[in-house]
């Protein structure tokens, strides 16, 4: 049974850093791309970081990028989401999602089958 579990999520202040983990259970985490999407009351998942292979390239969305970093651990099959220089509107639910092999169009929800119920990111300003 593939498992994604989400932890790390708390509450920061704006300017702050976290480190988001995906622990995962249930499938060879080796041939899986892996994303991270944010979601907020009323609004639709948006992509946050996504390598769209197992071994391949590291997307990030505009806000992301300069800020945020995807990394995969193999031996822990975890992945993560370090996020630095954290603001306001990065608050939300931060999901982590599975796909074999390949996610076209990795920032987007439908490139994936599986996914975890996510963690609490809150930044106060």
């Amino acid at each position: 049974q593939v498992r994604l579990v989400e932890s790390g999520g708390r509450l920061v202040h704006s300017g702050g850093s976290l480190k988001l983990s995906c622990t995962t259970s249930g499938f060879r985490f080796n041939q899986y791309a892996i994303g991270w999407f944010r979601q907020i009351p009323g609004k639709d998942r948006q992509g946050v970081a996504c390598s769209d292979t197992p071994h391949g390239t590291t997307i990030y969305s505009a806000s992301a990028k300069g800020r945020f970093t995807f990394s995969r651990d193999s031996a822990k099959k975890t992945a993560y989401l370090q996020l630095n220089n954290l603001k306001p509107e990065d608050a939300g639910i931060y999901s982590c999602a599975a796909v074999p092999a390949e996610a076209k169009r990795c920032l987007l929800p439908y490139s994936f089958e599986h996914w975890g119920r996510g963690t609490q990111v809150t930044v106060s300003s």
